[in-house]
């Protein structure tokens, strides 16, 4: 990307981009950076991540996305997914007040924050590693790379996704 994203009082993108858009974004950047994710993931204690991916070092990263304030403030369930990642960031469009995410609640000093749109996006804080132990990384990202497989197969062969399970 470029340049940085306009900040909310700079922005002329829509304040109603969902949820899927700011991913798309976040996939697009992921990508270019070598990180491979999915969406909608459910993970083992059962929460379901909004993007999980693994990095070429073998890291999974875990994104929670939230595009109004409201959800953002509401959430209570996110810290479950830092025990199924290396890295953890906050996915959110760039008119969505990022204030919050500076408090001791949100774990600025572990916890990424990424800005994106439907067409791109900007790490504005490094997510820290926090490393999995290696037994529960190796079950991850075989667990996603079956989940991956799964809902390729399922793409090429609609007949085999009725087999999802």
């Amino acid at each position: 990307m470029s340049g940085a994203l306009p900040s909310a009082h700079d922005s002329p993108l829509p304040a109603s981009l969902t949820a899927a858009d700011v991913a798309r974004g976040i996939g697009r950047l992921f990508a270019r950076n070598d990180i491979w994710c999915l969406g909608e993931v459910p993970i083992r204690n059962g929460r379901r991540a909004d993007l999980m991916g693994i990095d070429a070092r073998g890291q999974v990263v875990i994104v929670e996305i939230k595009v109004a304030r409201g959800d953002l403030l509401g959430d209570a369930k996110w810290p479950d997914y830092l025990d199924f990642c290396d890295r953890f960031f906050w996915g959110v469009p760039p008119a969505l007040d990022r204030a919050p995410l500076e408090s001791e609640a949100y774990r600025p000093e572990t916890c990424g924050v990424i800005v994106a749109d439907g067409y791109d996006a900007e790490i504005l804080r490094p997510a820290a590693l926090v490393p999995l132990a290696a037994a529960r990384r190796k079950v991850e990202v075989e667990r996603l790379a079956r989940i991956a497989m799964r809902r390729h197969t399922a793409l090429i062969d609609p007949l085999c996704a009725a087999l999802d399970i």
